[in-house]
């Protein structure tokens, strides 16, 4: 059990890794005489990259979610070296949670939905699955199950819209320059508070309703399943 809590991500590590210095990088850093505008932008680039790097490191394994932020910080970099217009900054942004959206319907349809795979990590699913069986309410969980999934994949319709009208709004000079760099940074700072914090609201609110919706119907306390019995986390802190 410690060594499982000991490779949770720092949320304050990533925070500082992903957008507090490059934000810094890219608003202080970036003018003629100390980085530079590209030397600015490849440094502001390290830091999310190599965070990402060393994160993989120590998992050891590869998550969707994480592979698919270090692509949006490549085609940043990207974007911004080849000197391409800055319209596809905002058709990147949008792009990213565009993409996951689609994941979560598309994975409705499979065996492995993404709400519910994230769940599994979560929570005892097979003492919640049998709680379910013996209730006779299987269904009615698998309908709300289907409605969080909704709201899951509508939460990154929401931030596609809102990253798309944020850059739009913000970065509007030609990479390569300082007031691209200026305002790639201004942009990321202001991706928690408007973007970031509001869907991870958004979220919490549908984890909340699934916990909810999972005691109503199993008769069982969330000590009981969530992040593992309890008889679980005594067997696996011995270990």
């Amino acid at each position: 059990m410690l060594s499982r809590m000991a490779k949770r991500e720092n949320p304050y590590i990533s925070l500082i890794a992903n957008i507090v210095l490059p934000t810094i990088v890219l608003t202080r850093l970036s003018v003629d005489g100390l980085l530079g505008p590209t030397y600015g932008l490849l440094a502001a680039l390290s830091f999310p990259i190599t965070y990402g790097a060393l994160d993989f490191w120590r998992r050891k394994k590869v998550n969707f979610f994480s592979a698919l932020g270090l692509a949006s910080v490549l085609l940043t970099g990207g974007i911004g070296l080849l000197k391409l217009d800055p319209q596809y900054i905002a058709l990147k942004e949008a792009g990213v949670p565009l993409l996951v959206s689609f994941a979560v319907f598309a994975s409705m349809k499979t065996k492995f939905p993404i709400v519910k795979s994230f769940l599994q990590k979560l929570m005892d699913y097979d003492k919640v699955q049998t709680a379910l069986e013996e209730r006779k309410n299987t269904e009615a969980f698998d309908r709300h199950m289907t409605f969080a999934n909704h709201l899951f994949a509508g939460s990154f319709l929401v931030s596609a819209a809102l990253n798309f009208f944020l850059a739009k709004w913000i970065v509007v000079s030609a990479p390569g320059t300082e007031a691209f760099n200026a305002e790639l940074g201004k942009m990321t700072a202001l991706s928690f508070p408007v973007i970031a914090l509001p869907i991870t609201l958004m979220m919490a609110f549908v984890l909340y309703g699934i916990i909810s919706k999972t005691e109503q119907l199993t008769d069982l306390n969330m000590e009981d399943f969530f992040f593992g019995a309890k008889g679980k986390e005594k067997e696996g802190s011995v270990s």
